[in-house]
């Protein structure tokens, strides 16, 4: 019996975790909700324009890099007022298409700086930029982003006080119908973009830089101690050092940077690795201060929330395994079943978490009937691949929480609407296939043999979760599979 309360409170403590992870999802969605009544009055034009340094790091990017010079040249902006500076970390022939490249634009003040020791990785890039960088204003767009000709124009007004020290602008699609992949990644960021920064914006609580499509105050980051390596995701910490200095951001949602979405398993997960080991490096780095600093509640608690929000996977692997557990003492009688109808109340953190992503979803869709039916199937399926990815993501959020330290492993990019490459002719893509995906392949079957246990008893309690395991670790094994084959 001790084993059994045991195994009961691991079960009860994820879904605590869970449901209160959902409480703070819908609170950010109530104020996304209010914020679409506020009318933010678009700032008039600077009477003059600042000195800006558009940074680009760039590291083995030779299927996206022309595409990105291309882009940022356009940039409609006093060239007398614009520095481009290209941080070059690349080993192959990335840069020789650089050099190449930036001969056809001989009034772009491009400035190409090529590192060869790779020291601090993006981060150190862009510090050693920075020392060169004559921009009163630093703008940074990684490898994938399309830049908008206007950027600078749209962003640039709304430092309108000198206590504002970043302003970050909403991530688009240029491939979000490419495949199933593009669309539920699509669907996920969509939800950050909106629900979560607006959600955070709108009450001055903390909300981060996205490490590209943003505009910062260069005094800002020198203030905030400049670029650190310490962690993965260098954007989330300096975000943090400057809005605990008392620096505010601004986001705006109306104005988009277009960027590709990884179409591979192999390279969401490299993505969603640095991401959520990132984040819980920046957890552990950062809590505490919050916590002990001079602010209000809410935004404490929207801090706690945002900083620890990659453990969500950690409690979903928690509740999923230990849940077999809960279902056969529930089968031998040992549970009530009165407890397992009083779990459904955390059934409403679910339905919570679904309702930020459906809103997300609809923002600006036309045609709601083909919107619904899409949303209907989408939902779902985000939410099993999700669960899938537990996995592998709770892996990075165990080794950041942990201090275990891992080198800056980027993202393969592809330019698959420019036809620079096919998925199989790409040369960044790794072969070799991690543990954990055989364990997601193992996870498949485990769920899988639930599904079919429940339906063979007639016990139906935990059929919907079962099955959605059971969809999300076949879909994240084979794709992942396939995906590290095309390295081979």
């Amino acid at each position: 019996m001790i084993f059994l309360y045991l195994l009961l409170g691991i079960y009860t403590l994820g879904m605590l975790f869970v449901f209160a992870y959902s409480l703070a999802q819908g609170h950010l969605l109530l104020n996304f909700l209010k914020s679409r009544k506020i009318k933010v009055p678009v700032p008039k034009d600077p009477a003059n324009w600042p000195k800006v340094t558009i940074q680009l790091p760039v590291f083995n990017e030779r299927y996206v890099v022309e595409r990105l010079i291309d882009a940022t040249a356009k940039i409609n902006y006093p060239r007398e007022l614009l520095q481009i500076q290209i941080l070059d970390d690349s080993t192959d022939e990335t840069a020789q298409l650089i050099l190449e490249k930036i001969k056809s634009f001989p009034d772009v003040d491009f400035q190409y700086l090529h590192r060869v020791d790779r020291k601090g990785f993006k981060a150190g890039a862009l510090k050693e930029g920075l020392e060169k960088a004559t921009g009163e204003f630093i703008a940074i767009f990684d490898a994938d982003f399309v830049p908008d000709p206007d950027f600078l124009k749209k962003t640039i007004p709304y430092f309108t006080s000198e206590k504002i020290g970043m302003v970050q602008t909403r991530w688009t699609h240029l491939n979000e119908n490419y495949s199933l992949l593009t669309k539920l990644q699509a669907f996920a960021l969509d939800a950050h973009f909106l629900i979560e920064q607006i959600g955070r914006n709108t009450q001055h609580a903390f909300i981060n830089f996205n490490g590209t499509g943003g505009v910062w105050r260069k005094s800002c980051i020198l203030d905030a101690g400049n670029w650190d390596d310490d962690t993965l995701t260098e954007d989330l910490d300096l975000s943090y050092r400057a809005q605990r200095k008392g620096w505010e951001f601004v986001y705006r949602r109306e104005i988009e940077s277009p960027a590709e979405l990884p179409p591979i398993m192999s390279a969401v997960k490299s993505q969603q690795f640095r991401w959520t080991k990132g984040g819980a490096e920046c957890a552990a780095k950062h809590a505490g201060g919050v916590l002990k600093q001079d602010l209000p509640l809410s935004t404490k608690i929207h801090a706690m929330a945002h900083l620890f929000n990659s453990t969500i996977f950690i409690a979903v692997i928690t509740v999923s395994l230990s849940s077999i557990g809960v279902w056969w003492a529930g089968q031998q009688g040992l549970i009530p079943t009165q407890l397992f109808r009083l779990a459904g109340i955390f059934m409403i953190g679910f339905v919570i978490i679904a309702a930020v992503y459906l809103v997300a979803f609809f923002y600006e869709k036309k045609g709601f009937w083909k919107s619904l039916i899409q949303g209907l199937y989408i939902l779902p399926l985000f939410l099993s691949v999700s669960m899938g990815l537990a996995l592998h993501n709770s892996q990075a959020v165990w080794e950041g929480l942990t201090g275990k330290k891992s080198p800056f492993i980027r993202t393969p990019k592809f330019n698959l609407e420019g036809g620079k490459t096919g998925l199989k002719s790409n040369l960044y893509i790794t072969g070799k296939i991690p543990v954990t995906t055989w364990f997601e392949g193992l996870f498949a079957l485990i769920f899988g043999a639930m599904v079919f246990l429940s339906i063979r008893v007639g016990a139906f309690e935990m059929l919907p979760f079962h099955l959605m395991l059971t969809i999300g670790y076949s879909l994240v094994f084979i794709t992942s599979f396939k995906a590290y084959a095309l390295g081979k």
